[in-house]
């Protein structure tokens, strides 16, 4: 018989007492929890991107002075991350994630009635930290207060409230601009975290373990991704810059991979990563979130400069992809507990490639109804690959360590997009933007394709018999 996808070694189910998750309806609570804790940091993010232009003019900035708003909250949700997970381990995740939304909320209030950019900086850069927590530990408590069979289905969920928000954002960020004033981007926070913390009291206590936090190693991850988020910001003005920061992160990531190596439960989680599965699916995950980045900073270029689309028109034809993503996300997460995760994310890797590999080959002269068609197939791709994926990377590590899973997961996703956003960056400075666009696409599409195979190397064979267990 032709080998199945095999099961991790250290999945702990269905002996772990938490295998049959919380009764309801403490579940319902629970998950709403997590999931509104999402909704509200995605939401914010996307609607504060959209606003910057109001920033700026409000606080007499220059545009690249406003964007540090952007990057501030960027950097600390990178550098917080494992810290947040490792924290989660020491105190609890549900405490952890509780002050998290709680830090959140109160640097939301910090951000809507900053004066002066000098003060937003620093509160946006607090909440991301509070974001960290948020977005380490969120799947990781969902994990708990689901059965062990519907893991994918809660995954699809998280997904689908992530993919909902970010495509809602946009919008909504508009209109509070448009009717209201900038402060009021920062209020729908407020009644969110509100919901989030009182349903949370409902999400399951796991016992705490007795390791100390590693404040050396805290400081040298902060050390390695904030400069690799500095660096990224660099490239435009200074290669040498960047170049210099670059160093810098790898010898930051060299010491701490040093220093994390012989622990049993490190704050980078090299345990995880000696799992074939998990590391496999943390590969992949990079691979297509850097193929998505890329696709997404290429195309506005694209089809406005290349296709001599209006800003309006660009919106419209971006739409498609998140809520493509929502739409398909809830059918991945239940596929993605009945069938081979690999399978599923070889399948969306290739779909997702050949909608971006054919926006590539579009001519100058392409009418408007295939580009939207290609971007929501786009999106179905995405939501093919990334719930399954997800689902693996959770189910490949012990429930112990659900939280650095989580927080694995979340710098896996800011690495591919820092990583995209490279690489736009690096063919805009060396391409004429039209042709810099369009071999854009084309890498994207092969970054998504490169993730699905990589996906098939979770099997034994790269086969499956659909009568294996």
């Amino acid at each position: 018989m032709i080998a199945a996808e095999r099961e991790p070694s250290c999945l702990p189910w269905p002996s772990s007492p938490w295998a049959g998750g919380l009764q309801q309806p403490r579940r319902a609570f629970a998950i709403l929890s997590v999931l509104a804790a999402m909704t509200m940091v995605v939401l914010d993010a996307g609607m504060v991107n959209v606003a910057l232009p109001s920033l700026s003019l409000a606080f007499g900035s220059s545009p690249g002075q406003t964007v540090a708003a952007v990057t501030a909250y960027q950097t600390a949700l990178v550098m917080a991350l494992l810290p947040a997970a490792a924290l989660g381990e020491r105190l609890g995740n549900r405490f952890v994630f509780q002050g998290g939304v709680g830090l959140f909320v109160l640097a939301s209030l910090l951000s809507a009635v900053s004066p002066s950019l000098q003060w937003l900086i620093p509160a946006r850069f607090l909440q991301g930290l509070g974001g960290s927590a948020v977005m380490a530990l969120g799947v990781a408590l969902l994990r708990r207060s689901v059965p062990a069979d519907r893991l994918g289905a809660a995954v699809g969920w998280n997904a689908l409230a992530v993919a909902l928000s970010a495509a809602a954002a946009p919008t909504v960020g508009a209109l509070i601009v448009a009717r209201l004033d900038w402060p009021w981007l920062f209020l729908p926070s407020f009644p969110i975290g509100a919901i989030v913390l009182m349903a949370s009291r409902q999400l399951p206590r796991v016992a705490k373990t007795s390791k100390g936090l590693d404040l050396p190693a805290i400081a040298l991850n902060a050390g390695a991704f904030g400069l690799l988020v500095l660096a990224v910001q660099a490239v435009a003005h200074s290669l040498v810059e960047a170049g210099l920061l670059v160093i810098g992160s790898l010898v930051s990531f060299t010491l701490l991979i040093l220093r994390e190596a012989p622990k049993a439960a490190p704050l980078l989680p090299l345990d995880l990563l000696r799992e074939r599965s998990f590391s496999l699916s943390v590969i992949a995950s990079i691979l297509c979130f850097t193929g998505q980045t890329a696709a997404l900073v290429a195309l506005p270029f694209y089809l406005q400069q290349g296709l001599g689309q209006t800003a309006l028109t660009v919106g419209l034809v971006l739409s498609p992809w998140p809520l493509a993503v929502a739409a398909t996300s809830a059918l991945a997460g239940i596929l993605s507990d009945r069938l081979p995760t690999a399978w599923l994310c070889a399948l969306g890797g290739g779909v997702l490639g050949a909608g971006l590999g054919a926006m590539a080959a579009l001519s100058s002269s392409a009418s408007i109804s295939p580009i939207i068609g290609l971007s929501a197939l786009s999106g179905v791709g995405f939501g093919l690959f990334q719930v399954p994926n997800n689902r693996n990377l959770f189910s490949a590590a012990p429930a112990v360590r659900s939280g650095a899973a989580g927080a694995m997961q979340g710098t896996a996703r800011l690495t591919g997009q820092i990583g995209g956003a490279l690489m736009m960056t690096l063919l805009f400075n060396a391409a004429p933007l039209i042709a810099a666009a369009r071999l854009g696409l084309a890498i994207a599409a092969g970054f998504a394709l490169t993730a699905g195979l990589v996906s098939l190397l979770r099997t034994e064979t790269g086969l499956w018999d659909p009568n294996s267990p």
